[in-house]
This record gives structure tokens, sequence and C-alpha cells, in this order.
């Protein structure tokens, strides 16, 4: 396990940089990978990301002009908040066994790569990248701010449990550098299209509870998605819904795919543990907040073995 120093020793020794991102990419994965890119740049470093297919319009511009060319030549591959090998995209399989180092915060990060850095006391990848750029002496604006979007993302503008007094001093040295993070906090957590207002009011209507109301489950099948005909900057974080809910402690948000596949994410209180329900179904994240794919249920089973799994969690 590599300490951010000993990263940013290695960072300096090599060159050429591939930098890979998760599948259904969010901020904290995206900002790294665009924040990283940049650093390494500002050292006088090749680096580009590889092109994930499944960006969304709001983070396309901090990455849009990152992307590798089909026929770069890299020599060093780094991956951002990529805990888990099913978490690679399609065309990020073939470095599975390729990773030189990984950069992450999740307690279940499976061990793929040569090297690693990783620290689940942080509450968002991006702070280990602030804190590498700071080692490296690339704390710039154009490596902060997508260092912030990082950060503020995966805490949810800074509310979630895991948030510590680091946390606070991260987002504190990025804006010290002159970023302007208004229009940032506004695009991505006090703007919603009429799609999405109309989506949160159906699902909202919709909520069942359990276990005396300490579980919440929200649920979003294809009829409803292609009913309001949502992209995906509509559906960005629904997971956060069922939180808002007096009393519970535990939201089960299930998506429903095009093939008929359930997207679920589960954010929970002390009582449940996230991750442990998530590993049943061969998924994982963090004891607050994990994420998993269910195949070959309906959505009554899938709720059913998922509310199961929680109510098992919560009185272990």
């Amino acid at each position: 396990m590599l300490t951010v120093s000993e990263v940013a020793d290695f960072l300096r020794a090599h060159d050429n940089y591939l930098i890979l991102t998760h599948k259904r990419p969010d901020g904290d994965t995206l900002g790294c990978a665009a924040g990283l890119c940049r650093m390494l740049r500002a050292r006088g470093k090749t680096a580009y990301l590889l092109r994930n297919a499944e960006v969304t319009g709001r983070y396309a511009p901090y990455v849009d002009a990152l992307w590798a060319a089909d026929d770069y030549a890299q020599e060093t591959v780094v991956s951002v908040d990529l805990a888990a090998l099913g978490l690679f995209p399609d065309n990020a399989l073939a470095y599975r066994d390729r990773v030189d180092l990984a950069i992450d915060h999740h307690p279940s990060y499976e061990g793929f790569a040569r090297l690693c850095c990783v620290d689940p006391a942080r509450a968002a990848c991006g702070e280990l990248l602030c804190e590498l750029a700071v080692e490296l002496g690339a704390l710039t604006p154009e490596v902060a701010l997508p260092l912030y979007v990082a950060v503020a993302t995966d805490t949810g503008c800074f509310v979630y449990s895991n948030v510590t007094a680091d946390t606070h001093r991260a987002a504190a040295a990025l804006m010290a550098t002159g970023i302007d993070v208004r229009p940032v906090n506004k695009a991505l957590f006090r703007t919603k299209s009429k799609k999405r207002l109309a989506l949160e009011a159906r699902l909202l209507g919709g909520m069942e509870f359990f276990d005396d109301g300490r579980i919440v489950v929200v649920q979003a099948p294809q009829s409803l998605i292609r009913e309001l005909a949502l992209t995906e900057n509509d559906m960005d974080d629904l997971a956060a819904l069922g939180g808002l809910v007096e009393g519970q402690d535990c939201s089960i948000t299930m998506r429903e795919q095009r093939d008929g596949a359930w997207k679920v994410s589960v954010r929970t209180g002390p009582r449940v543990n996230a991750t442990r329900v998530c590993e049943k179904f061969g998924g994982g994240g963090h004891a607050a907040a994990s994420g998993c794919v269910l195949r070959g249920m309906s959505g009554e089973e899938a709720k059913r073995a998922l509310v199961a799994a929680c109510i098992e969690a919560g009185h272990g």
C-alpha cells in the first residue's frame, strides 16, 4: 500500500499515462481522472483518459478535452475511484490485469492493480488527489476545479456521514486556488430539469416502507423511464431521494435497465452496513453507500431479496 508521497514518486518516475474510470461514472471518478490528467500534464507528462461512453452531459465539460485517441500508446495505466473488476467499462476490460496503480477510497477495493493507494477513511477519492496535487506542486485552478467536483459530488455537497474535517480542508485548499465554485454547486445541486421533477414526484408517491418504516424502497421501472422520456442526466443521483424520509435509516433505490436487470443503490445509517448488503449480490462500495446489479429477477423479487438482506444486516 503506497502513501500519497510514494504515489507522487511513482508518477514522477513514469510517463505516457492512461487513466481509467468506472462504469456509470460519477463526479468522483471523472473529477479525479480529469484532475490527475491535468496535474500530470503540468509536470510535463503525457496523460489521457480512456474514453468512457457513459459520461453524461453534467460531467462532460470536465473530461471532453482529455480523451485518448484510439491509437494512443500508453505505458502506465492508472485507475481512480475504481474498486472492482466488475466496474471496468467494456473498452477497459483489456486493462484489467495491466493496471499499474490504483487510487481509491472504497473498502471493497479488490486489489487488482500492481500498486495501490487506498484509504477508506476518505469521504471522496478526490481528497487523495487533492493531497497528491499538493505533493506534486501542481494544485492549479485547472486541477482544482475537477477535484472540487469530485469531492463535492461524492459527499452530497458535504452532507454525508463520512465527511470529516479533512474533507472540508481539502475543499478549502481547492477553493484557495481561486476557482469559482458557485456555478458548479448551482449546476450540480440546485438545478433540475422539468422531467427530473416529474420523475421525483412519481417516485416519492410510490415509495414503499418496511421494517417499521426504517427501510424505504424507491423503484424506477423502464415503463416510467420511457413514459417520461428520461435521459441519463434526468436520472443522476436518484439514490438521494430515499434518504430524505424522516425515520428511515436504510434506503434502497432500484432502477430497471433496458435488459431487465435492476441497478441498485443502498444508502444506510450506522445500523446497516450497505457493503455487506450489496456483497450478497456481487456488489460493494462503502459502509453507508454501496451498489449492486440484480439479474434474472422481477422487480418484486429483487425488492424482496434486498429488503430481506437489509433486515438481516440490521439485526446481525
